[in-house]
């Protein structure tokens, strides 16, 4: 998987359009050729390829450091390509179709992890059920056994650990997924533009 051969990519603040009342933030990806941002290894043709690593996981980080309501575009610089509008269409195509799908499966992974809890959720709770019903009729059978209420209460924690994975799902699990969710989409929508030695050609969602 080739890596882009600029890794000085910066990001700077700027208004596109004069009646814009909030700056976008821009990310300023710098490759040679249009190629280097697809992934070579894709046997897919050209315009249906992934994106290549390198250069989602930049693209990545720069949204997670971004604010959720920050309006943000992505210009890319070629090096040694002049910048067409079919390559600029082609670019912004690619990029939002790209986190349009990362947005979909990152989608299906919160809800079969909510699902996972659901019915983790069951089982814990037929457990701790079914762990103080066994705990009371053992300390029944040991009334006059000092060992009665703690192998009780050793059964009551047991079944209290059985609800640990729920309440992991539920209380931090998720949040992290649904973010990502939020910034694939954002990212699926941002304008993109394809800037080269001569010319500049945009593509706008």
């Amino acid at each position: 998987m080739p890596e882009l051969p600029n890794p000085t990519a910066s990001a700077s603040l700027a208004a596109f359009g004069e009646s814009q009342s909030v700056p976008r933030t821009v990310l300023e990806l710098h490759v040679a050729e249009l190629r280097q941002i697809f992934n070579a290894m894709d046997p897919a043709p050209f315009h249906e390829r992934d994106l290549d690593a390198t250069a989602v996981a930049y693209i990545l980080d720069w949204g997670r450091e971004t604010g959720a309501d920050q309006p943000i575009s992505l210009l890319v610089h070629l090096g040694r390509e002049s910048a067409t509008a079919e390559n600029a269409g082609l670019l912004c195509e690619a990029v939002h179709a790209y986190f349009a799908q990362r947005a979909k499966s990152t989608r299906l992974q919160l809800r079969q992890l909510f699902r996972v809890g659901r019915i983790s959720l069951v089982i814990g709770l037929v457990f701790l059920a079914g762990a103080i019903v066994v705990g009371d009729f053992i300390a029944g059978l040991l009334s006059r056994d000092n060992y009665g209420s703690f192998i009780r209460e050793s059964f009551v924690i047991g079944g209290w650990v059985a609800l640990w994975r729920p309440m992991q799902i539920f209380l931090y699990d998720w949040w992290p997924i649904r973010a990502d969710v939020r910034l694939f989409d954002r990212l699926a929508a941002m304008p993109v533009s394809l800037r080269g030695a001569r010319t500049v050609a945009e593509q706008v969602a």
